[in-house]
């Protein structure tokens, strides 16, 4: 399959040739995907180490994004950090999803009902971005938010999100977990497999702590048409006190029946 049907799925460097790639604008883009909600701040020599690009070519490329507004600097430390710029870009996108916007009342309504925290996802790469969140479990310190990720094969949401896209796609989204991290591949292969039994069997994915062992999960993809992007929904709780059973007994029936509503919001009844 042509990897350009795969956003995210490319090395731009395999794309070298191609005289339709913009490598500048995809080195830019990999300087802003360097910063996190754990390291906010960095300066060029970490950016470099980050993406393994030259350092000069960091440089010019900080200088030219601060420049625009993409990152900000701070003087003092040398250091940038993302720029309002990148936020006002996420907006559009956030504002226009139908889907989004009809499982807000939906998902507030699932976690009065459960207790638990339910989130909306899609694929961005290898893991899954939140682009809704409704926090009902305040025992999770790993606090979602919208445009939080996740890994997505050790996530129960991630495992939905593979199983909603089309056969040719999910392999291809595998392939390239087992080429560029065997390793992770290799210790999420038994609960991939698992998951793929259980949702033929009872319609849900199950991660009792696979991405934390804190943190359980249940998840379901969202039936939408095909033109849209794969999305999925979790309901997760802190295992701390949690009843045995009640994700996959108590929570999974209400879990599924709101992805049904939402499908039926969406034209997919």
């Amino acid at each position: 399959m042509n990897p350009i049907t795969l956003p995210g799925l490319v090395d731009p460097h395999d794309l070298s040739a191609d005289r339709q790639f913009s490598m500048n604008l995809a080195r830019g883009l990999e300087v802003l995907r360097a910063f996190t909600a754990a390291d906010p701040m960095l300066g060029n020599r970490e950016i470099a180490d980050r993406t393994g690009l030259p350092k000069p070519t960091v440089s010019r490329l900080t200088y030219t994004l601060t420049l625009l507004g993409y990152l900000s600097r701070d003087a003092s430390l040398q250091k940038y950090r993302l720029g309002t710029g990148v936020l006002s870009l996420g907006h559009p996108l956030l504002a226009s999803m139908g889907v989004r916007q009809a499982a807000r009342p939906l998902m507030e309504q699932l976690a009065r009902r459960t207790g638990c925290t339910v989130n909306l996802g899609m694929r961005d790469r290898t893991n899954v971005v939140y682009v809704d969140t409704v926090r009902a479990d305040r025992g999770n310190r790993h606090l979602p938010d919208i445009g939080s990720t996740r890994p997505l094969m050790p996530t129960a949401i991630g495992r939905a999100l593979m199983l909603a896209c089309a056969p040719a796609e999910r392999t291809a989204i595998l392939n390239h977990l087992k080429l560029h991290d065997k390793a992770l591949f290799e210790r999420n292969r038994a609960a991939w497999e698992a998951d793929r039994k259980r949702f033929a069997e009872h319609g849900f994915c199950h991660s009792p702590g696979d991405w934390r062992k804190e943190v359980h999960a249940i998840a379901v993809p969202i039936r939408l048409p095909a033109r849209e992007a794969p999305v999925a929904m979790n309901c997760t709780l802190t295992a701390y006190g949690m009843q045995p059973g009640k994700l996959e007994h108590e929570v999974a029936p209400l879990l599924i029946d709101t992805a049904r509503q939402l499908a039926a919001a969406q034209g997919m009844a």
